[in-house]
C-alpha cells in the first residue's frame, strides 16, 4: 500500500504525517502538490491524507478555497471509487467543504485558538481507521485549531448516530463525555466522523503529533497504524 499526502499553500503538518507514514509505519509515502492529481497507480487499498495547516491562508472559511483546487477533483473521484481518504484538522475542514463528509467546522465556542493535549473517547470500531481500538477507549491526542467546532443539522446528526459514523468524541481523562470536556463546543462532543461508505474519515485532533516515542506520546499511533490493516469495512 501507499500513502499520498496532499500539500496546499499553507499546509504545515504535511512533513509531520509524511514522517510518521514513512519512518514510523514504513509506508511508502508520496507528497502530492495541490496543482497535481493523484497518481494513476493508487488503488482502493492506498490512502490519501489531507494534513493540517492553513490552506490558502484560511481566507473565507477554512478549507473553502482548497476544495476548488485541482487535486481535490481527483480526491473526489478517488473517494467515490472507494479509495481511502483521511483528513486531519484542516484536512477535515476541506473534506466537509468538499461534501465528502457531512457537516461543517465552525469557529470555536470561545472564539479562540486552542493548542493542547485533549482526550478522545473511541465511539466506533466499525471502520478501517478504528478497527484495532476498543469502544470507550480513551486516547490523549493534541489539538491545534480555531475552527474545530463540528456542527450538523438535526437530520444529519441522526444519520451519523444511526449509521455509527461518529468515531471519536471529546471526553475527560476518565472517558466521561460532558460539556466540560467539550473543548471547542462541538455538537454532541464530536471530534471525528466517517462517511456512510466508511472510506472517508475526518478528525480535528492530530494523531501524527502523538505517534513517535521521542514526543512522549504514542496514542496517535494506535489510530494511524490501522492504515496498515487489510480493508475490512468497505
Amino acid at each position: 500500500m501507499k500513502a499520498g499526502v496532499l500539500i496546499f499553500p499553507g499546509s504545515n503538518c504535511d512533513h509531520d504525517i509524511l514522517h510518521v507514514m514513512e519512518q514510523v509505519l514504513g509506508i511508502e509515502s508520496i507528497p502530492i502538490w495541490h496543482k497535481d492529481t493523484i497518481p494513476s497507480d493508487f488503488d482502493s487499498e492506498d490512502w490519501i491524507i489531507l494534513p493540517g495547516g492553513f490552506s490558502y491562508g484560511d481566507y473565507m472559511r477554512c478549507g473553502a478555497i482548497a476544495r476548488y483546487s485541482e487535486v481535490m477533483k481527483s480526491v473526489t473521484r478517488f473517494a467515490k471509487a472507494g479509495g481511502n481518504v483521511l483528513g486531519i484538522c484542516n484536512g477535515f475542514q476541506i473534506l466537509c467543504e468538499s461534501h465528502l463528509l457531512p457537516g461543517v467546522l465552525l469557529r470555536n465556542r470561545d472564539q479562540n485558538f486552542i493548542c493542547k493535549n485533549i482526550h478522545l473517547s473511541v465511539q466506533s470500531t466499525h471502520s478501517d481507521l478504528t478497527s484495532s481500538l476498543e469502544k470507550g477507549e480513551v486516547l490523549s491526542i493534541p489539538i491545534a485549531h480555531a475552527e474545530g467546532r463540528y456542527y450538523a443539522d438535526a437530520p444529519t446528526l441522526d444519520e451519523l448516530k444511526s449509521n455509527d459514523q461518529i468515531l471519536f468524541k471529546y471526553c475527560d481523562s476518565e472517558g466521561k463525555i460532558s460539556a466540560e470536556a467539550n473543548v471547542n463546543g462541538s455538537l454532541d462532543n464530536i471530534a471525528g466522523i466517517c462517511n456512510i461508505r466508511r472510506n472517508v474519515f475526518g478528525m480535528m485532533p492530530h494523531p501524527e503529533r502523538a505517534s513517535d516515542a521521542v514526543l512522549g506520546n504514542e496514542d496517535g499511533l494506535k489510530i494511524l497504524q490501522n492504515l496498515l490493516q487489510v480493508p475490512l469495512y468497505k
